[in-house]
């Protein structure tokens, strides 16, 4: 007996499959065109600036807020295996194929960095642990809300939960520019989402 299903049921089915279908291929667009919808929301110097020191901030706090519970794989390592590299697997395959081998490296290393920096304070009491993760969690959001006060402008997030993956992606593009590191893709994110620049907080009261 074949279940056939019609109507409405049928219409959201079809609606929720295509929606994870569009959902999908925006993960997968190129860094570039991830880049540059990022920028659109992070133009001002100050905003860039407080991404700078929040972004890292966050991925520190996760670090350590995903360093319990832990797996030692050997008794002889001085490691173990945690949620936070189960997460850090994931998300550098993913950087490392946007298209930018580069990039896609020198943000995972930064953010294998950062995990490692918060790894041993999971040995921390609990209260330690999840106070020093917690407020730095806390505090590198409210860090980047200030820059976004700056820019006039929600978070990229709000529309698109992909740019929470973008963020470490973005702060380290613009270090990488800041060497000289490709031109063209800066200036082709520069033509799409306009010059970096210092709003006018007085102008837009």
């Amino acid at each position: 007996m074949r279940l056939r299903i019609d109507g409405p049921t049928a219409c959201h089915a079809a609606s929720f499959r295509s929606s994870a279908m569009a959902r999908l291929r925006s993960c997968l667009r190129p860094a570039a065109d991830l880049l540059a919808q990022y920028a659109e929301y992070h133009r001002d110097q100050r905003n860039i600036a407080t991404h700078q020191v929040g972004i890292p901030l966050i991925v520190f706090a996760l670090g350590v807020l995903l360093a319990r519970p832990t797996l030692a794989l050997d008794a002889g390592l001085p490691w173990a295996l945690t949620p936070a590299w189960c997460v850090w697997v994931v998300v550098s395959l993913w950087y490392l194929t946007r298209g930018e081998p580069l990039l896609g490296f020198t943000v995972s290393a930064g953010i294998a960095a950062l995990i490692a920096l918060g790894q041993p304070l999971a040995a921390a009491s609990l209260g330690t642990w999840l106070g020093l993760g917690l407020g730095c969690f806390t505090l590198g959001w409210l860090i980047q809300f200030v820059g976004h006060y700056y820019e006039g402008r929600r978070p990229a997030f709000v529309d698109d939960l992909i740019g929470l993956l973008v963020g470490p992606m973005f702060v380290t593009a613009e270090a990488l520019f800041a060497l000289g590191w490709k031109p063209g893709l800066q200036a082709a994110i520069e033509r799409r989402a306009g010059p970096v620049v210092l709003h006018d907080l007085a102008a837009r009261a």
